[in-house]
């Protein structure tokens, strides 16, 4: 099959067994650059992700001034004077086009942004508008979304700031990261529905802690980053857990066993739900001194999981669930519609055209089980749209994704470990 016709999804003949290693966590990843650009002396990251969306970090912090070398697989980041002109490519990376905005208000001059076609599509307004309330300069010809230049002048006074961040917890992260440079710091009021994904939340208050910034979230819905230094650290990048969740769910769908090492004990990560919800599912689940297995029993059971926390999830969770022997309902979702692409549509188009019941609800999916058949699975420049279809492919013969190469976004390896795991 030629590549426009889609990667073949290998069907394993029996049950799959394995051991998968993934390499580290975009996420962490992500904001570990951004903080160590910020920080008051260099800093050294072990374990950091090499993928797209984080070459697309190095290259944005770069152009304002950071330095970054590599030397036998450690990451050594230096902060240096932000400066414009810059041009910033966000690709199709959320983490970019959201955290490096407030860090361009900090460079002195102009620095100008722009991604993939689809990244055009996906609000900036929420961000922009932030951003202006606490004295930033702005050009987005009033689109609210890119291309778009912030102009700096050196410095962002900071202070009060009331935005809805229910459509991204990354519009909270993004000046969370950056608000300690801030001469007044930033106090971030959020008015809307729940923001989603709270784990991410955690997660950079937790990282903006470890490198001695105060965070005060003890009232709900409201963050506040005090003014002062970003203290620099060395630092080891956690494995991608949301990126175990293929490989994991090949152990439920083949009634074989998958371990994923290097596992954390503890972590603010999204995929560190995952052991629950595959239990969920009706596998069996262990952790053995940070090797995580997932042992599938032969049958799929039905779930119904509020994902609100775990979006990111969700294609995944959706080709188990298409597999399963009972109605699944997926919810708390609805802004997946404006992830890489819209999630929801996507995957209710892509199920459905293999005989799927898929359908979209006002916050999710509920999803029946009908016998599938084989065919194309679009992807649409998302990563984990790929990963569900070659879930959905581990029992389904024919399946073919297209486009392959998206999973370069955070995974550059899952062809070559999908088939290796797969055989």
């Amino acid at each position: 099959m030629g590549e426009s016709e889609g990667w073949p999804a290998p069907r394993p003949t029996g049950a799959v067994d394995g051991r998968v290693t993934v390499p580290g966590s975009k996420s962490i990843s992500n904001r570990a650059l951004v903080l160590a650009a910020l920080a008051d002396g260099p800093s050294t990251l072990s374990g950091l992700l090499a993928a797209r969306d984080t070459a697309l970090m190095r290259a944005a912090l770069a152009a304002l001034g950071v330095g970054i070398t590599e030397h036998d697989g450690l990451v050594t980041v230096t902060p240096g004077s932000l400066k414009g002109p810059a041009d910033v490519d966000c690709g199709l990376a959320g983490t970019v086009m959201r955290f490096v905005p407030p860090v361009a208000a900090l460079a002195d001059g102009v620095v100008a942004f722009d991604g993939d076609p689809y990244a055009r599509e996906r609000p900036m307004h929420v961000i922009l508008g932030a951003l202006r309330t606490l004295g930033v300069t702005i050009d987005d010809h009033g689109t609210g979304r890119m291309p778009y230049a912030v102009n700096g002048s050196g410095a962002v006074r900071g202070g009060k700031v009331t935005l809805d961040a229910s459509g991204s917890s990354q519009f909270v992260s993004a000046l969370l990261l950056a608000g300690a440079r801030y001469d007044e710091g930033v106090d971030i009021r959020h008015d809307g529905k729940p923001v989603p994904s709270q784990p991410h939340l955690d997660m950079s208050v937790a990282m903006l802690r470890e490198r001695g910034v105060q965070v005060d979230d003890s009232e709900p819905n409201r963050w506040i980053v005090a003014p002062g230094p970003i203290q620099a650290l060395d630092a080891a990048i956690e494995p991608d857990l949301s990126n175990a969740a293929p490989f994991l769910a090949a152990a439920v769908v083949t009634g074989g066993s998958v371990t994923v090492t290097g596992w954390p004990a503890v972590t603010t990560q999204p995929g560190g739900q995952l052991p629950e919800i595959f239990s969920r599912f009706g596998a069996e689940v262990s952790l053995d001194g940070g090797d995580l297995t997932v042992r599938g029993t032969g049958r799929i059971a039905g779930v119904d999981l509020d994902l609100s926390e775990v979006g990111e999830l969700t294609p995944v969770l959706a080709a188990v669930a298409v597999l399963a022997d009972g109605p699944s309902y997926l919810r708390g979702i609805a802004h997946l519609r404006n992830h890489e692409t819209d999630r929801l549509a996507a995957l209710e188009t892509e199920l459905t055209a293999l005989g799927g019941d898929v359908n979209q609800t006002a916050d999710g999916l509920e999803i029946r089980p009908k016998p599938l058949h084989g065919g194309l699975f679009g992807t649409y420049h998302d990563h984990r749209m790929a990963h569900a279809a070659a879930v959905v492919g581990l029992a389904v013969d024919g399946i073919a994704i297209e486009n392959i190469a998206t999973t370069a976004k955070t995974l550059p390896e899952f062809p070559e470990l999908w088939s290796t795991l797969v055989g």
